[in-house]
């Protein structure tokens, strides 16, 4: 997994790197800057754009001043606008605005009280280079105002690893917009930031990649942190094999609890999932009306009926089974309820819910304290905050998952562009694949049946979790490669699972 560092994290893991390579922080900054500028020059071109670079006094201006000089090395046309109000630069900002001086055709302006907005023209960029992760403050008064000309310039900016007021954590600022660069990209360097997988900051942060300055490997290792991104590599390790002489029980027997009359379509697509995500056996337990839709739908799948036509009111025992999902489609009412918390007491080992079964456990919340231990929760946002209260913002959810998680000993899996699983211990995992295609009806249904087939092939919780939500992405991410985002369907997730395991299995 790849470790998400907090801003003093980053700055620790920088003083290791320093300590260990012997080498100076402006060293650091070159690094940086030619990684950055490689980059750049991907996607701009020294005749048709001129550069505009705006830095700090702060180690993040160091950057900046050394991504212009070698823009400037590389034939563009840069000018420079430092901004210095306080009449005091870092070391490494100092040293390279000294080296910029130095450079032939260099335009340097330091701003030490009134600013004099530039001209530009239409087809300039602007690289914004004010604050760093170091920042711990809104901006205000001037900076604000900069801000402002530059969000206001409609000209592309290119944010230097992080956008000039955006923390790298916690950007709680309720309904408020603060003034924070609105980038058209953001390369940021070595590891990403936490507030990058939160949807508020998405306007912000524009196009983002991470690249590499070469710190140490072994002081990732050394710093802890609570928060990972999965790897293609460690999805595909966690992969059990197969033996050639396994037999369909060697795969395990899974019950989903799904539809209703009208949501049946729910029940097909978690079956889908389930049975493409490699388990040996399912059981569907599904109104009396939907067993001929579920039989003619998936003929892999086993249907056990409810005594009822149209809803569900009861489950088989489930000892029988080593796993159990419960929820897409199955309805809210009394008759449910009284149905979930059956299922829920008669488990001893962890199951999934998601869907139904989560807005019932929120207008039940006694039934969060008898879910088995190790339980998958599944909810959207929406789902969440029923579960738990309002929020303003992706962060706030995130806090409410954690907790919800570490309170019931469950894993929480907070659905969304980069879905994030919580851990009891508190760990958190953001998954890395999927795209924009997914958010269609359905989707959901399929991500329930994977990770309820995972847990039946004796995946542990969090494995299960993990994985499930990564090659679920990752079948959306093929289909859409091949077709596009805009044609997908929830089935097609189902139907490219093959691909996904196939994808990670070459690894």
């Amino acid at each position: 997994m790849k470790k998400i560092f907090t801003g003093a994290q980053i700055a620790e893991l920088d003083r290791y790197t320093m300590r260990s390579e012997s080498i100076e922080h402006i060293d650091l900054v070159e690094r940086a800057a030619r990684a950055f500028v490689y980059e750049f020059n991907r996607h701009y071109m020294p005749r048709r754009n001129d550069v505009f670079v705006f830095a700090g006094r702060g180690n993040n201006g160091a950057d900046a001043l050394a991504i212009a000089r070698l823009l400037l090395e590389d034939s563009y046309s840069v000018q420079v606008i430092l901004f210095n109000t306080s009449g005091s630069l870092s070391p490494s900002c100092e040293a390279n605005r000294q080296r910029l001086l130095d450079t032939p055709g260099s335009h340097l302006q330091e701003v030490r009280d009134e600013f004099t907005p530039p001209v530009m023209r239409h087809d300039s960029v602007v690289i914004d280079g004010l604050f760093g992760t170091g920042l711990n403050r809104e901006l205000e008064g001037g900076y604000a105002m900069l801000i402002e000309f530059i969000n206001r310039s409609e000209r592309e900016v290119v944010s230097v690893d992080i956008p000039s007021g955006l923390y790298s954590e916690e950007n709680d600022f309720g309904r408020r917009l603060p003034p924070i660069i609105k980038a058209t990209r953001t390369f940021s360097f070595e590891q990403p930031k936490l507030s990058f997988f939160m949807a508020e900051n998405s306007r912000y942060l524009g196009q983002w990649q991470i690249l590499s300055i070469g710190l140490s490997e072994r002081g990732k290792e050394e710093i802890e942190s609570d928060y990972f991104q999965t790897t293609d590599f460690d999805m595909a390790r966690s992969i059990l094999t197969r033996d050639r002489f396994a037999h369909k029980g060697d795969f395990g027997h899974a019950l989903l609890v799904s539809g209703s009359r009208g949501h049946m379509g729910a029940a097909c697509l978690a079956a889908k999932g389930a049975l493409r995500s490699g388990a040996g056996l399912l059981t569907v337990h599904v109104p009396a009306c939907g067993e001929v839709i579920m039989q003619t739908a998936l003929p892999e799948a086993m249907t056990d009926s409810d005594m009822e036509s149209d809803l569900i009111s009861g489950v088989p025992q489930p000892d029988k089974f080593d796993a159990v999902g419960a929820g897409p489609g199955i309805g809210v009412g009394a008759i449910q309820e009284k149905m979930l918390r059956q299922l829920i007491l008669s488990m001893k080992k962890p199951m999934v819910l998601d869907a139904d079964a989560l807005n019932i456990i929120a207008e039940h919340r006694d039934l969060l304290d008898l879910l088995p231990s190790g339980s998958i929760l599944t909810p959207h946002a929406r789902e969440l905050e029923r579960l738990t209260t309002y929020c303003d913002n992706d962060y706030q959810r995130l806090c409410q998952a954690r907790a919800l998680s570490a309170n019931h000993q469950v894993y929480v899996v907070l659905k969304g562009a980069y879905t994030a699983t919580c851990m009891p211990s508190g760990k958190v995992v953001f998954n890395s694949s999927g795209n924009a295609g997914m958010a269609t009806a359905g989707s959901g249904d399929v991500l329930t049946g994977i990770i309820t087939g995972l847990l039946a092939q004796g995946y542990a919780p969090a494995t299960a979790a993990v994985l499930g939500v990564y090659l679920h992405g990752l079948a959306g991410d093929l289909y859409a490669g091949r077709y596009s985002q805009q044609s997908l369907l929830a089935g097609d997730i189902a139907e490219y699972l093959g691909e996904a395991y196939k994808q990670l299995l070459v690894h």
